[in-house]
């Protein structure tokens, strides 16, 4: 939960727990929306006004959620009890569902220093983040390779309503997954990180090869949180700790 004081076309939050370079940095999103910093136990918003951030910045952080008490909850696993020491502070992001449903096809086979550098490119060329009917051109400046094909194909899937973003973020979730998945090279992990990073759907728990991995060590039976209502925030520390388990070891 938060508390916040505008002041000088900055907002400065005050947020328990948060920690905003792990949040921007931990796989999540690949490029930065907001000039922020953070100072200790404070977080910078730089020229933002207070009705930009209750209207959207606000929301995107997920500032007003209890973290704290979903964490409790997760400490009494062993295992989770030691990613939540390591990067507690992270935060799910509210993004933009189109610009993540992007930005995840782009991810499939790559590393984050690669996805940054392509959508990079697809901003720098059109001059914000490009939408359904820049796709549809001449893209091949990006270098997004065997993906391409997949961009065009939500491109042209959304631009003909085959697959309605505004009508998805109203669906179920299984209905939900079943729509995006309508979409060529659109498949399990690429529609579960855009309906949790996306539409915010919290019970939302993507796998990819290092989550597959940490199943297979720590939980061969079954992940205790895997129905949990924020299985998704579980699943963003798990990540994040086994990706960089050496570094969480020597710091313990």
């Amino acid at each position: 939960m938060r508390s916040f004081t505008a002041k000088d076309n900055n907002i400065y939050v005050k947020c328990e727990g948060f920690d905003l370079d792990l949040t921007v940095n931990c796989g999540q999103s690949f490029r930065q929306h907001v000039n922020a910093s953070q100072q200790g136990g404070t977080i910078v918003l730089h020229n933002v006004t207070e009705e930009q951030f209750l209207t959207k910045w606000d929301a995107y952080f997920d500032f007003n959620r209890d973290y704290e008490a979903i964490k409790r909850e997760f400490r009494t696993d062993p295992v989770m009890k030691k990613a939540i020491e390591f990067c507690g502070g992270i935060h799910i992001l509210k993004q933009d569902p189109w610009e993540t449903l992007v930005s995840f096809i782009i991810s499939q086979n790559n590393n984050i220093p690669r996805i940054k550098l392509i959508i990079n490119r697809l901003v720098e060329h059109f001059g914000q983040f490009p939408n359904p009917s820049d796709l549809l051109t001449d893209i091949s400046f990006a270098k997004t390779g065997f993906r391409e094909k997949y961009l065009k194909s939500a491109a042209e899937n959304v631009l003909s309503g085959k697959v309605s973003l505004d009508e998805v973020a109203k669906m179920p979730t299984p209905e939900a997954r079943a729509a995006l998945m309508q979409i060529s090279g659109v498949g399990p992990k690429v529609a579960e990180c855009t309906l949790l990073y996306g539409f915010h759907r919290l019970e939302c728990f993507p796998r990819d090869v290092w989550i597959n991995r940490a199943l297979a060590e720590f939980y061969p039976e079954d992940f205790p949180f895997i129905n949990h209502p924020f299985a998704g925030i579980a699943q963003q520390y798990l990540f994040h700790y086994i990706r960089n388990r050496e570094l969480c070891e020597s710091l313990s």
